[in-house]
């Protein structure tokens, strides 16, 4: 199954399931709503007679979670290898998973446009990344038992100012600026997306590929994450983990490639879909 979030014309934004070309609505508030339902309750949510054309809605982010955007660095061996050879440093892998956050402010949607301002960054960066949403509350995870608190998966761009990454000695303002985290078009049940550890993941920036990886490449693989990232701390329904982003993006490129207003990318992910978004820098 796939989950969007939609508006219709004049309408606010509702959560729904694709039922081959169309939308049916989900009466809950939000899709977070119908996310923390036990799955036994979900489908008495599904109203019987709103069924939608998909081609007459425009799609939101399809989930906005509560709190921030958990997201991990460094997570496919040749990415870390070149921001260690862009750094001029020795790599050195993680023996567990780097976590950072995205504030939930910077979340856009599917087909959006990414506006930025030139005054605050002049080096924005793309990063395509597999992610993960969250449907159980849950703590203190098996590795064995995390793919039973997955509600399901979708594409996201982590786009990032890479000089304020740089100056500010952390990441999170680099990676939390508005507009900088869109995430869509829908989210993919684990029974519809299989193996989440054998997908083939791309970027196009303005046409061209920039990253082509599989999710095999992943250092820590997604069960690993969520279990790692559960410990100790609480995950809730709604949660998004991006899972980090493969080699080929913009900064550890000779010369590097900065995003440009105009430029449109893609993130593609095999068995859940295309994100597109065009970029506004002023």
């Amino acid at each position: 199954m796939r989950f969007v979030t939609y508006r219709t014309a004049g309408d606010r934004a509702r959560p729904g399931v694709i039922e081959g070309d169309s939308v049916r609505t989900i009466t809950t508030s939000t899709l977070r709503d119908y996310v923390a339902l036990a799955p036994h309750e979900r489908i008495a949510w599904h109203a019987p007679d709103e069924l939608i054309p998909l081609g007459s809605v425009e799609l939101d982010a399809p989930i906005r979670p509560s709190r921030n955007v958990f997201c991990v660095g460094r997570n496919y061996l040749e990415h870390a290898l070149e921001g260690a050879r862009a750094a001029g440093r020795e790599l050195k892998l993680p023996s567990r998973p780097t976590f950072f956050t995205k504030a939930p402010t910077a979340i856009a949607a599917p087909g959006a446009t990414l506006f930025l301002s030139s005054r605050v960054s002049r080096e924005y960066d793309y990063e395509a990344e597999l992610a993960v949403v969250i449907g159980a509350r849950c703590k203190d995870l098996d590795e064995r038992d995390a793919p039973h608190v997955i509600f399901g998966y979708t594409a996201l761009n982590d786009v990032t100012a890479r000089d304020l990454q740089r100056e500010h000695g952390q990441w999170f303002k680099g990676k939390s600026l508005d507009h900088s985290c869109p995430i869509g078009p829908w989210i993919v049940t684990p029974e519809e997306l299989g193996d989440p550890g054998n997908l083939e993941l791309r970027l196009r920036h303005n046409g061209v590929e920039k990253q082509h990886a599989n999710t095999s490449k992943m250092i820590f693989p997604v069960a690993r994450l969520v279990a790692e990232l559960s410990q100790g701390m609480t995950l809730l329904p709604g949660d998004v983990i991006a899972t980090g982003t493969p080699e080929g993006v913009g900064f550890a490129r000779n010369p590097p490639e900065f995003l440009a207003d105009g430029d449109v990318l893609e993130v593609e992910i095999e068995r859940i879909g295309i994100l597109h978004n065009i970029v506004s820098i002023a």
